[in-house]
């Protein structure tokens, strides 16, 4: 990969009730549930499911949001949330798809770990994901990912990673 394509991202916290937080995350729901049913899903079920998986702990004390733009757009995200202490659980890392293979999954990623070694005082951090998005999965274990039992019975979770981080700096 090009490293000036890497250099072109621009990562920073930003709340998740921002209008910029509030696209990535209507953009995101687009994308994984479209991919889950095979097809297009409407404005109305992306709604649905934004009223059933509200993002409104990915802030502080219980949370973090950060997003990522792409040549000075908003172009991904990413959330944490505190599950214990010591505990972080990533959630909603996405990509649009228009910047997917510059690199800025795994920096969104490392940010994310940073964030919740640094901000939330996590030593661990979790995460669940579906076995169709492969691409997400391989991200995980090409950074240290290793899968572990479920841990939270969430509904569509297929997979469970786990990560253990270096102390603060």
């Amino acid at each position: 990969m090009n490293a000036d394509r890497r250099d072109l991202w621009d990562i920073a916290p930003l709340p998740v009730g921002h209008p910029d937080s509030a696209a990535l995350l209507r953009a995101y729901y687009d994308d994984i549930v479209s991919r889950y049913h095979g097809r297009r899903v409407t404005a109305g079920e992306v709604d649905a499911v934004l009223a059933e998986e509200p993002s409104d702990d990915l802030t502080a004390p219980t949370g973090h949001f950060v997003v990522g733009r792409y040549g000075g757009r908003p172009a991904g995200c990413v959330g944490l949330r505190v599950l214990a202490p010591g505990t972080a659980e990533l959630t909603r890392l996405f990509v649009h798809p228009g910047a997917r293979g510059t690199g800025g999954g795994a920096r969104l990623l490392a940010a994310a770990e940073h964030a919740a070694r640094e901000v939330l005082g996590a030593r661990v951090i979790r995460l669940d994901t579906r076995g169709d998005l492969v691409e997400a999965r391989a991200l995980y274990a090409r950074c240290g990912y290793t899968e572990i039992p479920d841990y939270n019975g969430a509904k569509y979770a297929e997979h469970w990673f786990e990560k253990r981080l270096g102390p603060r700096s």
